[in-house]
């Protein structure tokens, strides 16, 4: 350290960062102390210190750091970014949320950063919060044309369609680029067409004029017009509209062949210990199943419980699973710290529910670990008529590269297949509740009635949103807000003429 006296900070730094890239975690720490003496409240040390405070689980002296740094220096987007991680980890929602209104609500920053902060709040569930931190940046003269794409996505998961639609328009309208990030298509998931006359179409159809489209932009243009015919019972335009986008995702990166090792690694797969879970935990209800199988709305429906919190699509259990499955032996206390960073995350915010719904359908993937995670959970198996299914699941644009297999009737029917067997296993071993969707569109409160009683809920009235808990944010953003329908129902028959491969699924 004595060859560091008289160096400017920046030597000091790096010194600091050469021992945290050693593990060094004690010296790291003393060099920045030393430097700090040196060079007063310096910025970029006062961070590094607070990251290896954190490293070495001091987290009070870490978080101490980064508020001093930001009385100092409000305006230093890096240490509200660093604070507002510190306080997610520890559950502190609120206080994240309110690092990032301080930083981004007082103080113009760049379009990627508010970006980076609305997603961080969304992902831990402050969607309403994210939203307005978007508006606030817009308001301070952010001309940032994504930035309106990823507002009015959000704002259309909170149900706030009109404000949503502004925002759309807009984007579309300043950079023609914004129909890459999803634009045009997220303008035709929040609402329902009824007029052939609607601006919408013509604007939809212009776009594909342009010779500057790359593939990957026509086909969310040709899906957002599918959906527009689709709407207005057009089956013969919508399925040569959808056919073309089908035909242009590139999906080549997901393979039929190891879906299908997946599947039988899963049926054939060890038994894993299972934990005992504390008294005091609360109890995730899974809702899974195949895409578009109606996992939105029992979703949606159950978390109007005034005992349940609808946490939405999260992907939170794989990246636990593949922790599980690089670990060299699988025992209890692995799985109990597994299953306490889920349940950290799960709680965020939200103290006082037991219940908290976890809507990720590709968690049928998951059954055994989370009866070993677990054992408490109650899984939701979504069912529906597999024409139907293939159909909607055939009519969507995804953002996820999980569902790159939705653009190909084989592929298709090899995930449709292999959610069924291994849900047949499950239900084997009786843990798993079966809801029909075709029995949940003709008798919702009826059906959520004896899916509470099975889940060991209250009765309570279906029919009234959750007004507290209310973002949406899977491809069902619109259907999910509206009464509960029946139309969907035998919706194949339609497009039996113009899609014959539907035939190949069966009709139950």
């Amino acid at each position: 350290m004595a060859q560091l006296q008289g160096q400017p900070a920046a030597a000091w730094l790096e010194a600091g960062r050469a021992l945290v890239l050693e593990q060094d975690m004690e010296a790291a720490a003393a060099v920045l102390q030393a430097a700090l003496a040196q060079h007063g409240h310096d910025g970029e040390l006062v961070l590094a210190l607070a990251g290896v405070r954190w490293q070495m689980n001091d987290r009070a002296a870490a978080q101490l750091l980064l508020e001093n740094l930001l009385a100092r220096q409000p305006d230093h987007a890096a240490a509200s970014f660093t604070l507002a991680r510190l306080q997610l980890e520890q559950g502190h929602v609120d206080a994240a949320e309110q690092v990032f209104r301080d930083q981004f609500g007082r103080y113009r920053q760049g379009a990627d950063l508010v970006h980076r902060a609305a997603k961080m709040l969304a992902d831990a569930g402050r969607k309403q919060a994210a939203a307005e931190l978007c508006e606030a940046a817009i308001a301070m003269g952010s001309g940032d044309p994504f930035l309106h794409v990823y507002v009015a996505a959000l704002l259309g998961q909170l149900g706030e369609f009109e404000r949503s639609r502004g925002h759309y328009l807009l984007a579309l309208e300043h950079d023609p680029r914004t129909i890459d990030a999803g634009a045009a298509y997220g303008l035709a998931s929040i609402g329902r067409y009824t007029d052939p006359g609607h601006p919408d179409l013509a604007r939809f159809r212009a776009l594909l004029e342009r010779p500057d489209l790359t593939p990957a932009a026509r086909a969310s243009v040709l899906f957002a017009l599918g959906k527009a015919h689709d709407d207005l019972g057009d089956y013969a335009e919508a399925a040569a509209r959808l056919r073309e986008a089908n035909g242009l995702v590139d999906h080549r990166n997901w393979s039929r062949k190891h879906w299908r090792r997946l599947v039988e690694a899963r049926l054939a797969g060890l038994s894993l210990p299972q934990r005992a879970p504390a008294a005091t935990e609360c109890v995730p209800i899974f809702v899974v199943g195949a895409p578009r199988s109606g996992t939105t709305l029992v979703a949606e429906l159950l978390g109007r419980s005034a005992e349940t919190c609808n946490r939405g699509e999260l992907d939170w259990l794989p990246h636990l699973a593949e922790q599980v499955a690089r670990a060299p032996r699988v025992d209890v206390d692995l799985l109990d710290r597994v299953a306490a960073e889920y349940l950290a995350r799960l709680r965020q915010g939200e103290a006082g529910v037991r219940w908290f719904i976890d809507k990720q359908p590709l968690n049928f993937l998951q059954v055994d670990l989370i009866a070993a995670l677990f054992p408490q959970a109650r899984i939701v198996h979504c069912r529906r008529n597999e024409r139907d299914t293939a159909l909607s699941i055939w009519s969507q644009h995804f953002e996820s590269t999980e569902y790159r297999f939705a653009y190909d009737f084989a592929d298709i029917a090899a995930v449709l297949n292999g959610c069924d067997r291994l849900m047949a296993k499950a239900r084997g071993e009786g843990r798993v509740i079966e809801v029909r969707y075709e029995e949940l569109a003709q008798a919702p409160q009826a059906t959520i009635d004896g899916l509470a009683a099975s889940l060991g809920l209250a009765p309570f009235d279906a029919g009234v949103p959750n007004a507290v808990r209310g973002a949406i944010g899977t491809a069902s953003v619109w259907q999910a807000r509206q009464p509960v329908y029946t139309r969907a129902i035998g919706r194949w028959r339609g497009y039996a003429p113009f899609v014959p491969e539907l035939l190949r699924f069966a009709d139950q």
